[in-house]
């Protein structure tokens, strides 16, 4: 639920909106606290020294929260959650205190502590005489007065509750070559300085919500900053009540709001040991139980200054490191945005609603907009002018899954037949009839939304008006009432203006020595056997309609005849490959049923024919050539499931050779090892497209077999690409068959095109996925399946309207799986904007990662890998950069200024450029960089959102009769306790991480071992164990592969094992091996690009 959210003056469709209160919300408290030097920007990415461990200093954390006001432990908001990452006393890999945490007492206020690293500090206001100008300018070294903002008016959009306050950090930056340090002892210039940040409340006309906080920047000296409780009758100025952008707990006695910070600062407190008596610092986690200090991470804070003093001189400390939790935490998002938007349905009647996340579960209700389960866009509010959308340089985009499966719960489009006059369109630019047109004269016209033009409204269409110039039967028709619904096509939509005949699937298999030796053709014809009386049907159909044929290949092509009349399966050998065509026509593709007992023994004689071969050599080319052919003659679209192990070299036509050179990454040339070797395969697949022939090829390769050019025809079709490298049956074959099985029984539609359109002002100019273009407008699929998407870059060519917005309209023409022609409708209407804030309120960061990534990913075809990269970190600097100057409120430049919907840009943006595609590690071969390139093509926003931040999941923090989903922690090694066991995920991957510590009874209910020595590294499926832990260990990885369009093959990792390295790429928050930052070397240097840009 959103604060922001207006109520629209009338409830659409006539039904009651509920009301969304607003919370109530209190002033800022913060402190001051210990003294630090500055350090000054060094080389991004640079090398990481030594460095020495200090006495860890006072630590109190609280994790960024965008939902509703935290709460003091005592006082937790109704109805949260309370969840720790950390368990008591878990010790953390690496060298920790001997000083435990203690939880905070009850009446201790949450976040009390606001102030994080590197930024202006909320300043005590002493209750005494005001202080002396010579005392304010010693403060104004690095601090900000904060005034009051005037209240603020509800936003239109939805943000994502409100920002974040970010605890003081009284950790340490990291200790590294990246950061210089501050001469000590020098005091900075004013003008340079840079201290301790309060929160910034962003100041402007229509007030946009904004997390902030302060990396470490070359100017002045931090000036103290501390942590603990407040002292009784202490305050400290902040944000009106009023202003909706600011949640906190209220100081135990609040000034005010509003009220300007005065009066001097304490001396910096001395350096004790640890161990003096002092505060106890707050808890890290959210309201959980205390855990031991991690590396680099304060202990607890020593006794109390005295406040209100003279300023001493300031003391130096060792460098300090910002601390990962005064950063924004996707997993915080993600769980505020559960809590506050999971329980009530997304009802879809209100124009430029922003749809919660991709990570929450949610009910979508249809009233007039497309469910965002197919379409997201990167903002729901357009800038109005290209102009204004050139200064803000977000991009302005579409994610749309036109065929996604709905959830059980929501109903599939409605099927609309108008008969043989076909649906109802505009005259002029050929838009269907949508919630959007608007009935004139009685009902006997219409305007049309997208165009303006009037069109007369056929006889048998023509409806009565009722008073509010609504059609009286609007709720009765699905075009007019609901966002997504379906016509049923006439002739005149089909090929050839004749009905088409239903789909056929061919079965391709290569009987190479390679394919016979590993196991590969047995295991596969003995699965088709069971899984062809599984292929889609239309609902309530009693049979499939699809035919199905097979083929076998090596370097010649053997064809079967499995007629139904015949007693025994016949075979037809073509050996001419560069010259292909298909041998028989009758009998060639059959009805399942009917020709059950040739198909049967078929499958059980192919293994065995080829037992013996010592063929090794195939062709690749020349089988989609033949199976295209055998669809031309039998006049229907279908699909080829193409079986494939190695290097087509044998003489043929699209013969490859090795062209694998890991010499070429990070050079000029490295773009050639992404593109196709011969342009054969492009041509195949434009002749593949008109025919509506979609491949799907599952690769087996022991070797380099060139996925980037084998993978053009799939990807050009419409179809998809798996691999299962140096595959063996033993360990590969779950993962394989649960593939096939998924992808052999997926509805898919048929020989399909798509067209965007968009009302007057902007326009479709860009398309991503698995498609062909022919021209500029149509997207041409042989085949789309519902986990395929496009992805669609919309640019101004005129002004928009504030008032009547903008409205997208997708257009699917399909065959189904039946045969039936059908045209499946989209429609979504979104707001405009004159105000950059406006914009900056309504963008969804999973949507705008999932776009930069498919830019980025089809830019390494033609340009250098480093320019894309550097080409996303400016996209990425220019888009924030934009938003602080015009949107936040003025303040020191020390500070970075995050827009509330964006906060994540950061970290999910790190990962797309850590990514194997942009910056491979020493083990990532050519081809699963090609591999991915693909993948991530035509994958949705939830896909890529757990691809590029993975999941992980600690096993053993919640309770054994706990049904739900554990709360994910960060991915991070520092959040990995060695006492635990944790399961990361990220839709491909699956790896299950074993703690060197972890309890002996733990060790036993999951592996039935006794000890943490004899788990077997690289173990890829659990003992099944009749115990709790391990049900439920089990049922949660297989929930989890069932949310995923992909099997996703368990890995055992032991802690300090060498498949561990592994495991420690998909800690995407590290340094990753490649060279990668890590998120808070990241924030850093993007914080210096938009310091560069404002100056």
């Amino acid at each position: 639920m959103n604060v922001n959210q207006s109520i629209p003056p009338v409830p659409p469709f006539g039904q009651p909106q509920p009301v969304y209160p607003g919370y109530h919300q209190s002033s800022y408290s913060g402190q001051s606290g210990s003294t630090a030097p500055a350090i000054p920007y060094g080389a991004y990415n640079g090398p990481v020294p030594g460095y020495q461990q200090t006495p860890p200093q006072g630590i109190s954390r609280a994790p960024p929260s965008s939902g509703a006001p935290p709460a003091s432990t005592a006082q937790a908001a109704c109805g949260q959650v309370a969840y720790g990452q950390f368990g008591q006393g878990d010790v953390q890999n690496g060298p920790s205190s001997a000083v435990q945490m203690q939880r905070l007492p009850g009446s201790q206020p949450f976040g009390s502590t606001l102030a994080p690293v590197g930024s202006q500090p909320a300043v005590l206001q002493p209750y005494g005489p005001p202080p002396t100008s010579a005392q304010v300018t010693a403060q104004l070294a690095g601090m900000q007065i904060s005034s009051a903002v005037a209240p603020a008016p509800p936003s239109s959009g939805l943000g994502y509750g409100p920002p974040t306050s970010l605890a003081s950090a009284s950790g340490s930056f990291p200790n590294s070559g990246l950061y210089g340090s501050y001469p000590q002892g020098q005091a900075s210039p004013v003008s340079q300085a840079q201290g301790h940040p309060g929160i910034q409340t962003p100041q402007r006309s229509a007030p946009s919500q904004a997390s902030s906080f302060t990396p470490p920047v070359s100017g002045g000296p931090r000036l103290p900053s501390m942590t603990g409780p407040l002292l009784p009758g202490q305050g400290f100025g902040g944000p009106s009540v009023s202003q909706p952008n600011h949640v906190s707990s209220p100081p135990p006695q609040a000034l005010p709001p509003g009220t300007q910070m005065t009066g001097p600062l304490g001396p910096p407190p001395p350096m004790h040991s640890l161990q003096q008596p002092g505060y106890q610092p707050q808890q890290n986690g959210s309201f959980g139980s205390a855990r031991g200090p991690q590396p680099n991470y304060g202990s607890p804070y020593p006794a109390a200054p005295t406040f209100g003093s003279q300023p001493g001189p300031p003391q130096p400390l060792p460098p300090k490191r910002l601390d990962p939790d005064a950063i924004p935490s996707p997993i915080q998002v993600i769980e505020d945005d559960r809590n506050n938007r999971g329980t009530e349905p997304f009802v879809t009647g209100v124009r430029g609603q922003v749809p919660p996340l991709v990570t929450t579960n949610f009910l979508v209700k249809d009233q007039g907009n497309a469910s965002p389960r197919y379409i997201r866009c990167t903002s729901y509010n357009i800038p109005c002018t290209s102009d204004m959308a050139k200064q803000a340089q977000v991009p302005l985009a579409a994610v749309i899954k036109p065929l996604a499966t709905l959830p059980p719960d929501e109903a599939s489009p409605y099927v609309v037949d108008h008969g043989e006059s076909g649906p109802l369109r505009c005259n002029r630019c050929k838009a269907y009839m949508c919630p959007f047109m608007q009935f004139i004269e009685g009902g006997r016209r219409f305007q049309c939304c997208f165009c303006s033009c009037i069109n007369d409204v056929p006889p048998q269409y023509f409806q009565h008006l009722d008073h509010t110039g609504k059609r009286v039967d609007a709720y009765d028709r699905p075009e007019l009432s609901l966002g997504s619904y379906e016509f049923l096509a006439t002739v005149d939509y089909c090929k050839n203006n004749k009905f088409p005949s239903p789909p056929a699937f061919i079965f391709m298999i290569d009987v190479s020595y390679n394919a016979i030796r590993t196991g590969l053709v047995r295991l596969l014809c003995e699965e088709l056997k069971s899984l062809l009386d599984f292929l889609p049907r239309e609902c309530g159909a009693e049979e499939s309609a699809i035919r199905v044929g097979f083929v076998t290949y090596n370097k010649v092509l053997h064809f079967y005849n499995v007629k139904s009349s015949l007693a025994q399966p016949q075979m037809m050998v073509v050996s001419d490959v560069a010259d292909m065509f298909v041998p028989l026509l009758d009998g060639f593709l059959v009805n399942v049923n009917e020709s059950r007992a040739v198909i049967t023994s078929l499958l059980d004689q192919i293994p065995e024919m080829f037992a013996d071969t010592r063929e090794t050599e195939t062709v690749f080319v020349p089988v989609i050539q033949a199976g295209m052919e055998a669809l031309k003659a039998a006049e229907c679209a279908g699909k080829l499931f193409l079986f494939h192990t190695s290097l087509p070299i044998a003489e043929a036509p699209g013969k490859l050779k090795n062209r694998d050179d890991r010499k070429l990454i990070n050079t000029d040339k490295e773009k050639t090892l992404f593109q196709p070797q011969t342009g054969a395969y492009q041509t195949l697949a434009k002749e593949c497209v008109a025919q509506g022939c979609c491949i799907d090829l599952f690769l087996f390769p022991n070797q380099y077999v060139d996925v980037a050019t084998l993978s053009v025809v799939p990807q050009l079709t419409g179809g998809s690409v798996y691999k299962y490298a140096c595959f063996q049956v033993e360990n590969d074959q779950e993962r394989f068959l649960s593939d096939l099985r998924r992808d052999v029984q997926k509805v898919v539609g048929f020989d399909a095109v798509m067209r965007v359109r968009t009302s007057t002002g902007i326009r479709a100019v860009d398309f991503f996925g698995a498609f062909y273009m022919s021209n500029t407008t149509d997207v041409e699929l042989a085949g789309l399946d519902g986990d395929k998407t496009v992805t669609v870059e919309f640019k101004h060519d005129d002004r928009l309207n504030e008032e009547s917005g903008a409205l997208l309209q997708c257009a699917l023409l399909y065959t189904s799986c039946a045969g039936q022609r059908r045209l499946r409708i989209h429609n979504l209407a979104l707001n405009c904007c004159t105000q950059l804030a406006d914009l900056y309120r309504n963008c969804e960061t999973d949507t705008l990662i999932n776009y930069m990534a498919k830019f980025a990913y089809r830019g390494v075809l033609n340009s250098p890998v480093k320019a894309v990269r550097d080409t996303l970190i400016t996209q990425c600097a220019q888009i924030l950069a934009c938003y602080r100057k015009n949107c936040a409120s003025p303040s020191s430049a020390g500070q970075l200024i995050l827009p509330e919907c964006m906060k994540l840009l950061p970290v999910y943006l790190n990962c797309v450029l850590k990514s194997d595609v942009l910056q491979p590690g020493a083990e990532v071969t050519t081809d699963d960089r090609a591999y991915v390139r693909q993948l991530v093509t035509s994958m949705d926003v939830a896909e890529t959102n757990v691809f590029f931040y993975p999941r992980l999941l600690p096993l053993t923090k919640s309770p054994i009769e706990s049904t739900t989903e554990p709360t994910a922690v960060r991915a991070s090694e520092e959040r990995l306790s060695n006492g635990d066991i944790y399961l990361l995920e990220n839709g491909l991957n699956l790896f299950l991480w074993v703690g060197a510590s972890v309890q002996q009874g733990v060790v036993q209910s999951l592996f039935s071992v006794s000890s943490f020595s004899q788990i077997t590294s690289g173990l890829s499926v659990l003992p099944v164990l009749d115990n709790p832990l391990s049900k439920k260990v089990r049922g949660l990885i297989d929930s989890l592969r069932a949310q995923r369009s992909r099997y996703m093959k368990l890995i055992v990792v032991k802690q300090e094992d060498k498949l561990e390295m592994l495991f420690k790429h998909f800690l995407v928050e590290d340094k990753s091996l490649s060279g990668g930052a890590s998120y808070v070397d990241f924030l850093c240097h993007m914080h210096k690009e938009i310091r560069q840009l404002l100056s």
